[in-house]
């Protein structure tokens, strides 16, 4: 795994990463436990008991040797002990389990005591160990209780623990999901503000610090749309206020003889108003349009039918319906198109649909823009004169504006060179 980082191995999310540090120490932690419990403890309780139960083995193969057979000794052998005992055998039972849990240990520790091999079965049904073996060409057969030599019940230990630990982990997880939670909603209603969408209901909830930053995204939004507001109103005014004027100067220029100093003076004035709509319209960023259902494929083509200039050179068959500003999207859409005939007089629109989502390309044959300039283009009331024609009208707000609208529909707006030549414009839209 040379090269591979660790942190491409862990997971991304916040719910995910909270997940792995609630069930990775709880799994640490009972693998070593259960380690050390079988191993250690209940290994060395089972050895001492095994133990036990072959000195007492010992004892019946004396008893068994000797010549002098007494019957009330060997009762109360049994009956002390709690075993029964067979001294001459002639067979084994033949449905009997050979291996059980730790009844390797069990058959080390009496044939270590014993010196003699044994074989050693379970009887399921009485849970009784049968312990066989031959002695001076006899076979003897001890009946031992299980619970004696082995700790039968250990292993309820792991599971209560095994349980409780799940319970806890589940109430863990329980709280882990409310406290990210929280966090994702605060998420999405952020970028909801981004976009200029009021989240109606949303409240800050979750840990004391999560809803202290809640709070201090909502204020900083309301004073975000408070200067906003007063921006628009400012150049609202500012526009009504030079509109008079200049709608004065149309009336005047009206009434006076045609002559191509008016006819260029009035194509002054048309510019003028054309830029103070521009910057009322960056201005106002229209943040109080409400979204609807669009259809993508349609505005585009009735867009191109508007430049002669322009084509649209592949676009899927169907209808691509999306939500988002309409009349935000169609300026988007127009400034760019605008922008690549104007420029360079030959626009190619591409559009492909993919997931959820939609990438619209403009591509152009003109100058294009240096790559250490894209950044500068996307400001608004930049002119690139380096690399754009100065004798094309404008305010600089074309690439500005269809940024902003793509933010808002929750996209991505770049730049790149053009397989013509010129610049692409690429802008992916969430659908």
């Amino acid at each position: 795994m040379s090269g591979v980082s660790w942190r491409t191995l862990f997971p991304k999310g916040l719910y995910a990463r909270s997940i792995l540090m609630t069930l990775l120490p709880v799994i640490i932690i009972l693998l070593l436990m259960i380690i050390y419990y079988y191993n250690g403890h209940l290994r060395a309780v089972n050895l001492k008991l095994s133990q036990a139960v072959a000195r007492e083995v010992v004892i019946v193969e004396n008893e068994c040797a000797s010549q002098i057979v007494d019957i009330d000794y060997r009762s109360f052998i049994a009956a002390t002990f709690g075993m029964e005992f067979d001294c001459d055998a002639l067979l084994v039972e033949q449905n009997l389990t050979q291996r059980f849990f730790y009844s390797d240990l069990v058959e080390q520790a009496i044939e270590e005591r014993l010196e003699k091999e044994i074989d050693l079965f379970r009887d399921p049904q009485s849970d009784y160990l049968h312990i066989s073996f031959i002695s001076e060409g006899t076979r003897r057969v001890v009946l031992v209780d299980r619970k004696r030599a082995i700790a039968i019940n250990g292993h309820i230990f792991i599971v209560w623990v095994v349980v409780f630990s799940l319970v806890m982990v589940f109430a863990a997880l329980a709280f882990l999901r409310n406290h990210v939670r929280s966090i994702l909603r605060l998420t999405e209603a952020t970028q909801a503000f981004g976009r200029g969408v009021d989240v109606e209901g949303y409240r800050p909830t979750g840990a004391r610090e999560v809803r202290a930053a809640a709070r201090a995204v909502i204020r900083m939004r309301r004073r975000l749309v408070r200067f906003a507001e007063q921006r628009t109103k400012m150049l609202a005014g500012i526009s009504h206020d030079l509109r008079t004027p200049l709608t004065r100067l149309r009336l005047q220029l009206s009434i006076l003889e045609p002559s191509e100093d008016i006819d260029a003076a009035k194509n002054d004035i048309s510019d003028m108003e054309e830029m103070l709509n521009e910057y009322l319209a960056f201005v106002r960023g229209e943040d109080e349009e409400s979204s609807s259902m669009v259809d993508l494929s349609r505005m585009l083509t009735n867009i191109a039918d508007g430049y002669p200039e322009a084509r649209i050179i592949s676009k899927p068959n169907e209808s691509i319906l999306m939500r988002a500003q309409p009349l935000s999207l169609k300026r988007a859409l127009s400034n760019l198109i605008g922008n690549a005939v104007a420029y360079a007089g030959r626009a190619d629109i591409s559009v492909q649909s993919h997931g959820g989502g939609v990438t619209i390309w403009v591509d152009d044959d003109g100058p294009g823009i240096s790559p250490d300039r894209y950044d500068e283009a996307m400001k608004p009331f930049t002119r690139l004169e380096d690399s754009r024609s100065q004798n094309v009208p404008g305010t600089g707000l074309g690439l500005s504006l269809a940024n902003d609208a793509t933010r808002r529909a929750g996209g991505r707006l770049t730049l790149c060179s053009s397989p013509l030549g010129g610049l692409r414009v690429e802008m992916k839209l969430p659908l």
